[in-house]
């Protein structure tokens, strides 16, 4: 293919022009940039542009979702072509790959299997990835969220663990242990144990995540949340204080809580 044929597109198949742009930047001549990365140097890429997609989702921007989500396949179609050129795997091996993943565990809908709602859906895929993968005499969370980021591995951990029943039956069960995690990380503070506050802050952390496991909510959607108004309230915080003729560094502690608490009053 001609590179006017890949400007053009030519009324070829979107994703068949995407990959002969792909495999154009990486040969000789091509980009030098795109030339010299590999798998490892674009997992920065790979993990932002998950993320840029997934923001894009939550302000429920379509112009923006769709251009990060041709962003985060990109990234698919980058790190096929590099392993094709060693003769690894290719874009087909991968689309093969999860088509045929997908149809297997899906038998209810393939198949003679009944999954009649989503929970039944979910035990069944749990079963049959098991079997695939010969877990069945290995412990029940090996290998559960493994790479992900620690506070989405909690979840994706303790909603594994509460598919088999191992889960408070009220939600007044998962308060009541936040409460006795903070006791146990006010003790360790006051006995100035350092090993031990550290395990009972991760302890409460894991708590609080369980309990917003428990409420169906993302801890990291909301953790993006309380991420997002922080900053807005500093940021209308320092201009309080610009108006007031102070800077950050020299405001007094006093002054930037009064700033904070006018902030907060505004909305922010």
């Amino acid at each position: 293919m001609t590179d006017e044929e890949m400007i053009s597109g030519n009324g070829m198949p979107e994703l068949e022009r995407l990959r002969a742009i792909m495999h154009r930047l990486r040969a000789p001549g091509g980009c030098p940039w795109d030339a010299e990365q590999t798998h490892e140097s674009l997992v920065p890429n790979l993990i932002e542009e998950a993320y840029e997609t997934v923001d894009a989702i939550k302000r429920g921007d379509d112009t923006d979702m769709r251009e990060e989500l041709g962003d985060l396949l990109l990234q698919v179609v980058f790190h096929s072509e590099i392993a094709q050129e060693t003769g690894r795997f290719d874009l087909d091996a991968v689309a093969k790959g999860i088509s045929d993943k997908l149809i297997r565990r899906h038998p209810h809908v393939f198949g003679e299997a009944v999954a009649g709602d989503p929970d039944a859906v979910l035990k069944q895929w749990d079963a049959i990835k098991r079997g695939e993968k010969g877990e069945a005499d290995v412990p029940y969370l090996h290998g559960t969220g493994k790479g992900l980021p620690a506070l989405i591995r909690a979840a994706k951990l303790l909603k594994k663990a509460a598919k088999i029943g191992f889960d408070w039956p009220v939600e007044t069960g998962v308060i009541s242990k936040i409460r006795e995690e903070l006791l146990e990380l006010q003790s360790a503070i006051d006995e100035q144990d350092m090993p031990a506050v550290e395990e009972e802050l991760g302890d409460l952390l894991f708590s609080v995540v369980n309990l917003s496991r428990f409420r169906k909510i993302d801890p990291e959607v909301l953790m993006a949340r309380a991420n997002a108004k922080f900053e807005r309230r500093f940021g209308e915080m320092e201009k309080i204080l610009k108006v007031a003729g102070k800077t950050l560094e020299a405001a007094t502690l006093g002054e930037m809580e009064d700033a904070w608490i006018a902030a907060k009053r505004r909305g922010f």
